[in-house]
């Protein structure tokens, strides 16, 4: 049974179709990436997922669950989190206060804030910013901005965890460095799915990849397939 798994998902602004009937599934432990051109409909894909925007038709479940209807703070407590492609810290709170905003308020369950502070100083020793606890956020490389992006939602001890555009702006051995975080997220048994443009990442990381186009998927499957795609070369990737 996939962990979350989408039919006919549409979104529609006024005459503006953005999404159009895309099916989709993701397996539990997958690393699954979302490419296309720009404007192709990718982040208002997570935007649905994750309650950010409402269906405008079909439907989305999560491990069986429909949450078509839910609003973004219910998907987080049932365990979905997610990253931006415009980071969104809260610029003058430290590192550590960043994290633990959504360990004490994105868990199905409360706890104390003892309990939090322990759980948010284990991820940001797992993302690599421990040392950095208490500078203010907005004083982050623009790589830390990033990995504290993924601290927020790991804080939340999601089982799926939609990535948008973790390597955008990154050099090439800060995108080394997130791919090797990637896998690690998934090997603490995370599923992944992820936005990316750097091909080489997306290549290299996933088991799976979706393509869209004008909100439309037109392919899918392992990333050795897609690269040979000639319908994805023409409208993606080029020669």
């Amino acid at each position: 049974m996939p962990i979350l798994e989408g039919k006919r998902v549409t979104k529609t602004f006024g005459g503006l179709t953005a999404v159009h009937h895309v099916d989709f599934n993701i397996a539990k432990d997958e690393i699954v990436g979302l490419i296309g051109p720009n404007g192709a409909g990718k982040t208002t894909l997570f935007n649905l997922v994750s309650g950010a925007l409402p269906l405008s038709e079909g439907d989305i479940r999560y491990k069986n669950e429909r949450i078509t209807s839910l609003k973004p703070n219910a998907i987080c407590k049932r365990g979905i989190a997610r990253t931006f492609q415009l980071i969104k810290l809260f610029g003058n709170m430290t590192v550590l206060e960043n994290v633990l905003v959504p360990a004490l308020f994105g868990l199905s369950k409360s706890i104390d804030q003892l309990e939090a502070k322990a759980a948010s100083l284990e991820v940001l020793e797992f993302v690599g910013l421990s040392a950095a606890r208490d500078i203010p956020a907005k004083e982050l490389t623009l790589v830390n901005q990033k990995r504290l992006e993924v601290a927020r939602g790991l804080a939340t001890k999601p089982e799926l965890l939609l990535l948008d555009e973790l390597m955008a702006g990154l050099n090439s051995t800060e995108v080394a460095q997130a791919m090797e975080l990637v896998t690690r997220i998934r090997d603490r048994g995370i599923t992944v799915f992820m936005i990316e443009h750097v091909m080489q990442a997306i290549m290299s990381v996933c088991d799976r990849i979706m393509v869209l186009d004008h909100g439309v998927k037109i392919a899918e499957g392992k990333p050795e397939a897609i690269t040979a795609d000639q319908k994805v070369i023409e409208v993606y990737l080029g020669e």
